[in-house]
């Protein structure tokens, strides 16, 4: 399993119903919006590091709203 967080940029005034909009897709553990650079912050899971990939192109970056993506996958050191 591979998980990873997922940094989103959104327009203004869309954080709210994007973070409403990705935490229903499937694999997504969790997703808030937040302040600072990013507007939502998503934690998300998937069978393999190309599975994950797909999700974001897929999935994510289809989510009206959302100008900008950043995937930073869960590195256990």
């Amino acid at each position: 399993m591979v998980q990873a967080y997922i940094l989103i940029q959104t327009e203004v005034g869309k954080a709210s119903i994007v973070a409403e909009t990705i935490a229903k897709l499937p694999g997504v553990i969790q997703a808030e919006d937040v302040t600072g650079p990013y507007d939502v912050v998503v934690r998300a899971q998937a069978d393999t590091v190309d599975a994950l990939g797909r999700m974001v192109v897929a999935k994510v970056q289809q989510v009206h709203g959302i100008t900008r993506t950043l995937t930073c996958p869960v590195v256990h050191l």
